[in-house]
């Protein structure tokens, strides 16, 4: 589970609702908060169970850069509402949602980012559109190649178990919840997280849980597409394994940043080094793309 770092927006960020052609999306849109947008806008798409909060310690470092950044909650993820229809929630689906976000920006190009269970969804997105997908670049934050492994593999699995019999409330009460307690959570960011899951589509979280955990390798395919891509993930990683996403940077021919300090949530425990990181690369994307 991401844990956001703070709650409070910084100057510069607002909550918004886009309009796309696949619905309204919960977004957190930061602008910088002197001068112009200099640089084409970026996308971040969290991952399960997270929302665009998860984003928020670097909004601000990010937009300062001179460009337009929107965090969006997935359909059925905290303040985007979404359907009680399992098939509204699969790999495909959640990546044509993506797409129509970046439409709806009316920007030539846009920068990509997906966290997670988000960079699975962000890859159907690339591969859907190219070979001319107006997308500037991808970043595949904490990210693997197929299906998550390791801690976070039996956390779902466990998950989508319990859930017919215990239901998602026990389930929060009774593991979850001190779970977070006893990791120092505060009690304000509890306060939120509880609020948050039972915000969200239960048949998106199992969804969701599932789709994570049948995630095939698609590297390949993402190789051969247009876009730039990035590799970045903390040197701790708990999820997919830095040995494994190291391995999938060099089968993509991407830029490779290991965060230090960081498990599998660097926007949130190192976020300035996170932002610096995403924005050397966006510059050095654009300046590319222009020569």
């Amino acid at each position: 589970m991401s844990t956001p770092r703070f709650l409070t927006l910084p100057p510069g960020v607002r909550r918004v609702d886009l309009a796309t052609a696949r619905g309204s999306f919960a977004a957190l849109e930061a602008l910088p908060t002197a001068g112009h947008c200099e640089w084409m806008p970026a996308v971040l798409v969290p991952g399960l169970p997270g929302s665009k909060e998860d984003f928020i310690a670097v909004l601000q470092s990010l937009a300062q850069a001179g460009r337009r950044i929107l965090a969006v909650d997935l359909r059925g993820q905290h303040e985007t509402a979404g359907p009680d229809d399992p098939a509204a929630y699969t790999r495909e689906a959640l990546g044509a949602d993506v797409g129509a976000v970046l439409d709806a920006l009316d920007a030539e190009q846009v920068h990509l980012l997906g966290h997670s269970f988000g960079g699975i969804v962000t890859r159907e997105t690339v591969l859907a559109r190219d070979p001319d997908p107006g997308i500037a670049s991808h970043t595949l934050m904490s990210t693997g190649p197929a299906a998550i492994t390791g801690a976070r593999q039996d956390s779902a699995r466990q998950l989508l178990a319990a859930y017919p019999e215990m239901g998602l409330e026990r389930i929060w009460n009774l593991v979850m919840e001190p779970e977070a307690s006893a990791a120092g959570v505060p009690a304000d960011i509890i306060a939120f997280l509880r609020k948050r899951m039972f915000s969200n589509s239960e048949t998106a979280l199992v969804t969701m849980a599932g789709e994570v955990l049948a995630a095939p390798d698609r590297i390949a395919e993402l190789a051969k597409t247009a876009p730039p891509h990035l590799v970045l993930y903390g040197e701790d990683d708990d999820g997919w394994t830095p040995a494994a996403q190291a391995e999938m940077a060099e089968r993509l021919n991407a830029a490779k940043v290991v965060i230090p300090g960081a498990v599998h949530s660097p926007a949130v425990e190192a976020p300035e080094t996170t932002a610096s990181a995403l924005t050397d690369f966006w510059n050095h994307a654009e300046t590319a793309h222009r020569r």
